[in-house]
């Protein structure tokens, strides 16, 4: 059982700050979750194959072909600003 001694000691290592009702809220939701746990461990697995993957589905990927790009000109022509050719940017260091 977790006590509230224990959420506020990890709550000071992550740096993060409980008042002692939300501390009690989290004892809650743990709690919750352990029973949930122990639950699982009461269902009877045997003839149950390992499951490794949830989803099987396939991400499909469109074929990679090589196209034809824009030109110097096409991808300058609505630049705010050129400068020989290239895009000019902002100086972001002195």
């Amino acid at each position: 059982m977790i006590s509230i001694e224990d959420i506020m000691y990890i709550s000071e290592m992550c740096k993060l700050k409980f008042t002692e009702d939300e501390a009690k809220k989290i004892i809650e939701e743990f709690t919750e979750i352990i029973n949930c746990v122990d639950k699982l461990g009461e269902v009877n697995t045997e003839n149950v194959a390992p499951t490794y993957f949830i989803n099987y589905n396939m991400q499909l990927l469109r074929e990679d072909v090589v196209e034809e790009g824009l030109s110097k000109e096409d991808a300058l022509r609505n630049a705010p600003e050129e400068q020989y050719g290239y895009f000019k940017l902002l100086n972001v260091m002195d």
